[in-house]
């Protein structure tokens, strides 16, 4: 199969985490990443803006900002994300929301702000999923219904754009990042790193959709640890 480079890439959530590691990968690939972060202190192997991914607006003029300083886009990477565990009527309704915001509008928000330029370049959308968009579990009312979403929209988005863009969602299992560092302890992993997934793992699968030939597309991709619990 004869593979393509990954090209000009925004990647939501850059700064950190599976953003970071999805950074790393494309440069390896001979790709051009492009970070937007609320954090971009630590970036510095590829261009970055701040950017809070819920602010529609904010989003709007800073993918256009990257597509002018790159020449056009070829991809993004929707790989921003948060979380707020807990029961619906303990979590404060504007953290509740603001997963909303962040996970699923905010994907929203950089798919559609990319459109002309990805239809231009025959590009590729990749939407971050999580194996709790097929599985829900207590307390994370905020975060399945975020996640759940994101796979709703993506099908639909693929349906839409079929031979126009390409759409791939990842659906990650759990990752050994600092994802989890500012839940409260009931929320983080009780296990060691065993069942967490290294980053850098799902990275190379988003590159690899990334990579497809013109006319093939991976649509969906589930990427866990062996002893995921969540998934099936």
């Amino acid at each position: 199969m004869k593979k393509q480079a990954p090209g000009r890439v925004i990647v939501t959530g850059g700064g950190s985490g599976l953003g970071a590691a999805i950074v790393e990968v494309i440069l390896d690939a001979g790709g051009t990443p492009f970070v937007f972060d609320l954090d971009v202190s630590k970036v510095t192997a590829a261009k970055a803006l701040q950017v809070d991914v819920s602010d529609r607006d904010a989003v709007e003029r800073a993918v256009k900002e990257a597509a002018d300083i790159l020449g056009g886009l070829d991809g993004v990477v929707t790989a921003a994300g948060i979380d707020r565990g807990g029961k619906l009527g303990e979590v404060p309704a504007d953290e509740w929301e603001k997963v909303i915001g962040v996970n699923l509008l905010g994907t929203v928000s950089v798919v559609r702000a990319a459109l002309p330029y990805l239809r231009e370049s025959r590009g590729r959308a990749i939407t971050i999923a999580s194996t709790l968009g097929l599985r829900a579990l207590p307390d994370a009312t905020a975060y399945c219904a975020s996640k759940f979403a994101v796979i709703g929209f993506s099908r639909a988005l693929a349906a839409e754009t079929a031979g126009v863009i390409g759409v791939t969602t990842i659906i990650p299992g759990g990752m050994s990042t600092h994802f989890f560092d500012d839940r409260n302890e009931q929320y983080k992993p009780q296990d060691d790193d065993s069942t967490l997934n290294d980053p850098v793992n799902v990275a190379h699968a988003v590159v690899f959709a990334l990579a497809q030939p013109l006319g093939s597309e991976v649509r969906e991709l589930i990427i866990c640890p062996a002893e995921e619990g969540t998934w099936p």
